[in-house]
């Protein structure tokens, strides 16, 4: 299954005993790093079990994404939320019911509904799958009470195993999720949290925008971002700021009308090279595996916060910078957003929590370590991927980023650090001929360019140019599926 439909010869890590222990009917608890392959962990289960798999996600967007990925390499899934009019949604009602689909993805509200348990009371359940489960612990980062009630499901439903997947829980919030969703006897999966192809660099905060802008241009001119912001009023005025210097800046909050945030996602999620402001409305929801750098303009509000957003860049193992701009008023206004928490253990939980990121800024240890001493995890020094371990500030890292690139490439530009290594100039000009083919294709059919191939499949066929089918479902992420789908006009560009 892992090859035919997903295309890969191998599972990574810990995949390969959770899907094992999944299939068997145990329950588990999966905590691995944003880009590990949690989603694998539940989606082959749920093809191969009798009956579907009914995936608790908790944005739509998000949703969307996953359903359109499954659907490309020939999974049968879909969706049932709000953005569904009355007739597609009775329509994947009838699917569920008449078990025509493998997967199927909602919102817990929704699950939680009588009129959706009658629905799978009805049909057999393969294995009930609840993504971001760090949302049911009210101690963390990203709080939604409508994961509270999920625990009914163990009761409901004995014999059917469930999967709780989360990128990020310190060890009160593992408590909590087993603890919430009567996990009791879940066999716990605790994957490395590090994230080796992300550099760190961390910047006292004096003209954050200036600083940020010289880097681009020098590092990442054409790259997909994100830049995160406390306030709206700083997203927009950092937009604003950006677009008159040239790069392509939309902003995203809750302040924006809908109709505005959805299309600078979809800008966001379909084109190459888009800057996304936002305030951390912005993100859970996004899927995109190309994002090549994530800034901090302002500090989070906890390690947790800021790991799961930096998570957002690099999905896709190839290099990408993540860079954090920080003072003590920082930590000031996230006491002022305190204000509104009655449970004062609650908010004096979350001012320590905001303390102890600032108090790890501040310290001269090597980032990785830092943040995987945060989760009980011990590593060396990582030597060459934050600024501590190398010595490189922000200015001086993009400076390093273009001298590198303009040396190795002949002034081609290579859209990432971990891309170093002697780069073939002719490899990467067919690379970028390959994401314009991409981006036509997905044009076409109406999905983001990475749910076609991710950026590292097309560097891997830009590499390895194979000639012929066989040899481009040997590239690690084509299946049968993809081939079929994709395979000639890919070779073409190939000249295979």
């Amino acid at each position: 299954m892992l090859r035919e439909r997903f295309g890969f010869d191998a599972f990574r890590g810990a995949q390969e005993a959770i899907v094992g222990h999944v299939l068997e009917g145990g329950d588990a608890l999966v905590l691995m790093p944003t880009g590990g392959g949690k989603s694998l962990c539940y989606q082959i289960p749920a093809m191969l079990r009798p009956g579907v798999g009914v995936v608790v996600s908790p944005l739509i967007a998000l949703m969307h994404d996953q359903v359109g990925a499954l659907r490309q390499a020939g999974v049968r899934a879909a969706a049932l939320n709000s953005s569904l009019d009355a007739a597609e949604a009775l329509s994947v009602e009838r699917d569920l019911a008449e078990g025509r689909l493998d997967l199927v993805y909602v919102a817990p509200e929704r699950l939680l509904t009588e009129r959706f348990l009658a629905l799978i009371d009805r049909s057999p359940v393969a294995l009930f799958a609840i993504d971001e489960a760090h949302c049911v612990s009210q101690w963390g980062h990203d709080f939604r009470p409508e994961y509270i009630g999920l625990g009914a499901l163990a009761e409901r439903y004995p014999d059917v195993p469930r999967i709780a997947l989360t990128a990020t829980a310190d060890d009160v919030t593992r408590r909590e999720i087993l603890d919430k969703l009567h996990l009791g006897r879940a066999r716990r999966f605790v994957s490395s949290f590090d994230r080796p192809n992300i550099r760190y660099t961390v910047v006292d905060k004096e003209n954050a925008r200036q600083q940020f802008l010289d880097f681009y241009r020098r590092g990442h001119e054409g790259d997909a971002g994100i830049v995160y912001c406390l306030s709206r009023k700083s997203v927009d005025g950092t937009a604003a700021w950006l677009a008159k210097r040239g790069i392509d800046a939309v902003p995203y909050h809750a302040g924006l009308d809908g109709e505005t945030r959805r299309a600078h996602q979809e800008r966001f999620l379909r084109e190459d090279g888009v800057v996304v402001v936002a305030t951390i409305a912005f993100g859970m929801g996004i899927d995109k595996s190309n994002v090549r750098f994530v800034i901090h303009r302002d500090m989070p509000k906890d390690v947790e916060s800021w790991y799961q957003e930096m998570g957002r860049a690099g999905r896709d193992g190839l290099g990408s910078d993540c860079i954090l701009f920080y003072s003590w008023a920082d930590v000031k206004l996230h006491e002022r957003f305190l204000s509104d928490i009655d449970d004062p253990d609650l908010k004096a939980a979350k001012h320590r929590a905001t303390v102890t990121l600032f108090n790890l800024l501040e310290s001269n240890a090597c980032r990785h370590r830092a943040i995987l001493g945060h989760f009980d995890e011990e590593m060396e020094a990582c030597g060459a991927s934050c600024d501590v371990c190398t010595g490189v500030g922000v200015v001086d890292l993009a400076t390093e980023a273009m001298m590198a690139r303009g040396a190795r490439t002949g002034g081609a530009r290579i859209p990432t650090f971990a891309v170093r290594e002697d780069a073939d100039p002719e490899d990467e000009a067919l690379f970028q001929r390959l994401r314009a083919l991409r981006k036509e294709l997905a044009d076409r059919q109406g999905v983001p360019a990475y749910i076609v191939f991710s950026d590292k499949v097309l560097r891997e066929m830009a590499t390895r140019r194979p000639a012929t089918p066989s040899e481009l479902l040997d590239v690690p992420g084509v299946g049968p599926a993809k081939l079929e789908r994709y395979g000639r006009v890919f070779l073409d560009a190939l000249g295979g």
